[in-house]
């Protein structure tokens, strides 16, 4: 049984038994799905079709992640190639495409890198959280260097480690108790700065806390500093210029490993390749999923500069290889994908197209959304931008989240999907956007236009 792009309500009454009788949802309450469901058929560029034929613009590109748009069938050509060369082998060997990957993803870091492949973002991270480990077992013997630094409000994914290093309470209290290896520290949100200072005359007093942390913990027991370049699940906190850059010479005098978790950022979304080479900084560990094969097939990576490779080289009776392994880990027919993905990215130059049109879709957001009191903030980079809401501009208290919900709802009443932070009571009220990267101008200024009406609704039930 399968549904077309064409309504059939037969078929879409089915599909809707079946899953209802059958399937576990993430992040959706069952109980709102018996009321009212979205069966989605089908999708071609910026937008998805659903099983009555409605038509949505997806301004969230998925979740953060269909990167060259829907609808690329050579990639379909592509994996179905490859599995009747070679479905499957253990990356304990090599295979080509995995190989070709890993050579695109050094040039696309300038040199110096190896990569191991693993399934998604959290693994990515939760490899890198293990290389730090065992790296600094090899390199700092007699040591203890266990403790990974990260921000409250982060988020790097749903593993338990995963979840220990995010800042999320909303996510991560119904699994708690964690272990003690992740320490917090606050994060760069500065519209909201949770130090109670204002930039620049805060001196970017976030930074300077990671090295007053790395002191208490003590040095010696600190395997690495984890990073978003822009966080994103928080409502698209954009650092200051100077932020990074001083998180990078504090890794660097306290012989620190710097993982930047660049599972939304990488890829093009923020206007550049990479999010952290907005800020000039070179990772020692870095995360990636999502935009490296625009969600075509489960592919990601924990990509290491090399004098992190060269601790794990050794004769064999050492043991210094990585002890880690993921069964499909380098699968060859997403590897493959994998490869067109970012080929497709450098010709038709979407890290650019990114860069000009989050431009123009900013202005266009910051045009007509200002002059709605309940508008608080707008801020991104690329096409990754937030609008915070709150109750006036002065307070900056929150707006009560069923306004929030109510322009959410009224978006995709609409036929605009827009997304919403989930950074728990103190940061959930702004909307959040991360279209295709190849939006084009007429869907900007819909989305433009459908967020001014939504946001305007929402002024009105509050006034």
């Amino acid at each position: 049984m399968s549904l077309t792009n064409q309504p059939d309500p037969e078929a879409r009454a089915r599909v809707v038994a079946q899953d209802l009788q059958n399937v576990m949802h993430p992040l959706v309450q069952h109980k709102a799905l018996e009321q009212k469901q979205m069966v989605v058929t089908g999708a071609q560029g910026s937008t998805i079709v659903d099983a009555d034929g409605t038509t949505y613009l997806d301004a969230m590109a998925g979740l953060w992640c269909v990167n060259i748009g829907y609808g690329r069938t050579e990639l379909a050509q592509i994996a179905a190639e490859q599995m009747q060369a070679m479905a499957y082998y253990p990356h304990t060997a090599m295979n080509l495409p995995a190989a070709q990957l890993a050579e695109q993803v050094n040039g696309l870091m300038g040199g110096g890198y190896h990569t191991y492949f693993v399934n998604s973002g959290s693994e990515a991270n939760e490899a890198g959280f293990k290389i730090a480990r065992q790296y600094a077992k090899h390199e700092f013997p007699g040591e203890f260097r266990f403790k990974t630094i990260s921000r409250y409000y982060a988020y790097h994914g749903t593993t338990l480690a995963t979840l220990a290093a995010g800042g999320m309470g909303d996510r991560k209290t119904k699994f708690e108790p964690y272990a003690g290896e992740f320490v917090h520290v606050p994060a760069p949100t500065c519209y909201r700065c949770p130090l109670g200072l204002e930039y620049p005359s805060c001196k970017v007093a976030c930074a300077k806390a990671i090295e007053t942390t790395i002191l208490g913990e003590g040095p010696q027991t600190v395997a690495e500093v984890i990073v978003e370049p822009i966080m994103s699940g928080v409502g698209i906190a954009v650092p200051p210029d100077e932020y990074l850059p001083m998180v990078e010479e504090i890794c660097r005098k306290y012989d620190v490993l710097l993982h930047v978790d660049e599972v939304i950022n990488g890829f093009g979304r923020t206007g550049k390749m990479f999010g952290h080479q907005h800020y000039g900084i070179s990772p020692d560990i870095m995360a990636v999923a999502k935009g490296i094969v625009s969600a075509y097939l489960p592919i990601a990576a924990t990509v290491v500069k090399n004098h992190v490779f060269e601790s794990f080289l050794g004769e064999v009776a050492e043991a210094r290889q990585v002890m880690q392994v993921n069964t499909y880990g380098g699968h060859p027919a997403a590897a493959a994908v994998a490869v067109r993905n970012i080929e497709i990215m450098l010709e038709e130059k979407l890290p650019e197209r990114a860069a000009s049109m989050g431009a123009y879709l900013m202005d266009g957001l910051k045009d007509r959304l200002f002059r709605h009191g309940i508008t608080g903030d707008i801020r991104g980079k690329g096409l990754l931008i937030g609008i915070e809401l709150v109750t006036d501009r002065e307070s900056k208290v929150q707006l009560d989240g069923a306004l929030v919900q109510g322009v959410l709802d009224h978006c995709k009443a609409e036929g605009v999907i827009v997304g919403r932070s989930g950074g728990g009571a103190r940061h959930s009220n702004t909307i959040v956007l991360s279209p295709p990267l190849v939006i084009t101008r007429g869907e900007c200024d819909t989305l433009i236009e459908v967020l001014d009406k939504a946001i305007g609704a929402a002024a009105a039930k509050r006034a």
